[in-house]
């Protein structure tokens, strides 16, 4: 009896360690598929946008790729403004030289564009944004892999026929979780300016809604832990809030001239967010102020005219010029928000000298 107890004892600890073992060979295997996710699949990524506008904001993106270059990362997410268009951002040369410099990143690197590489040219003297929009794409958007030293897979919306010249819409899945970005740049959205820039926004704004809705699709069937979404422009969420709450902080009343740019996208982007019961993230540049918040509320009639916060929807502005810093975003299944946000200031690059 006793040497049977002993037995079954000593099967016991070979079954537990057996099964130890089976769990750390998982976990590894899951580690090599995934670079920069620790044990339990959390990973960590940068995000960065809205630089080089002037000599010292160029002379401050070294230090900012080498800080990037230094940190355990995923990959880095770049949400657009490559300068500012008197200062070159419109010209072939500034391409080339970004696209290199993004290269330079030892991580995968990502990028979509934001209006001062294209819709904000005419400020510069260049009347023609659709031919710079054109060697934009041509410069930065080939192949079917990111950017950077490291680069992983991507899925183009121009892989659709229909939406053949939207190579910079791109998709990709990482640690379980989808990432997609969006050109939505910054400008009200290159409304309202000319009959041309109008046929434009109308085509792109359609492909944009197609490729919103479709990333939402594919999270659902491949059963997503959460979605990211990148574009540069601020869609001014406060513009659709009711009026309590806008009265609250001091926000002006809806302009129709100015949201008309962003306002298709936003009550899209709004019905998709309702009908996705995981968290969302959405990340920004434009109008340079570093945040994270719960913009999209409902004007639902309640909480005496407040309305109600969607609590899986989050919104991130990222740092932009004159600041040169990073925002990490890191990603962790085993948190219910999936998504947490924390700001990397570069001290090489700061501004306040008592702090150097």
């Amino acid at each position: 009896m006793g040497s049977t107890l002993r037995r079954s004892r000593h099967a016991g600890k070979r079954s537990s360690l057996l099964a130890v073992a089976t769990l750390v060979i998982a976990l590894a295997q899951g580690c090599a598929s995934t670079p920069g996710a620790d044990s339990t699949g959390r990973f960590e990524i940068a995000l960065i946008g809205d630089q080089h506008y002037d000599a010292e904001s160029t002379a401050m993106f070294p230090n900012l790729l080498a800080s990037l270059n230094r940190a355990d990362l995923a990959f880095v997410v770049h949400v657009g403004d490559l300068g500012a268009p008197r200062y070159g951002s419109c010209e072939d040369e500034t391409y080339y030289r970004r696209r290199d410099e993004f290269n330079g990143s030892r991580h995968p690197f990502f990028y979509t564009p934001g209006d001062n590489e294209w819709t904000d040219c005419h400020q510069a003297g260049i009347p023609g944004s659709l031919e710079r929009l054109a060697k934009v794409r041509e410069v930065f958007f080939h192949g079917e892999r990111s950017l950077g030293g490291r680069a992983l897979p991507l899925t183009r919306q121009s892989a659709d026929q229909r939406y053949g010249k939207f190579r910079e819409n791109v998709r990709w899945t990482y640690g379980g979780v989808v990432f997609a970005t969006l050109h939505t740049p910054g400008s009200n959205n290159n409304l309202g300016r000319t009959p041309e820039m109008d046929a434009e926004y109308t085509e792109r704004n359609a492909a944009n809604l197609a490729w919103l809705r479709e990333t939402f699709s594919h999270a659902k069937q491949a059963r997503s832990r959460g979605v990211m979404l990148v574009m540069h422009a601020n869609p001014y969420f406060e513009r659709t809030w009711p009026e309590r709450r806008r009265g609250a902080i001091g926000a002006a009343p809806p302009s129709p001239k100015r949201s008309a740019g962003y306002i298709e996208f936003v009550a899209a982007l709004e019905r998709e967010v309702l009908a996705y019961e995981k968290p969302i993230a959405l990340v920004h540049g434009d109008t340079h102020y570093f945040r994270v918040d719960k913009p999209i509320i409902l004007d639902d009639g309640r909480a005496r005219g407040f309305g109600t916060v969607v609590e899986n929807f989050t919104r991130v502005e990222l740092f932009g010029y004159p600041e040169s810093h990073w925002v990490r975003a890191t990603v962790d299944p085993a948190d219910p928000n999936v998504f947490s946000f924390s700001p990397v200031m570069v001290r090489e690059n700061f501004r306040d000298r008592r702090l150097k």
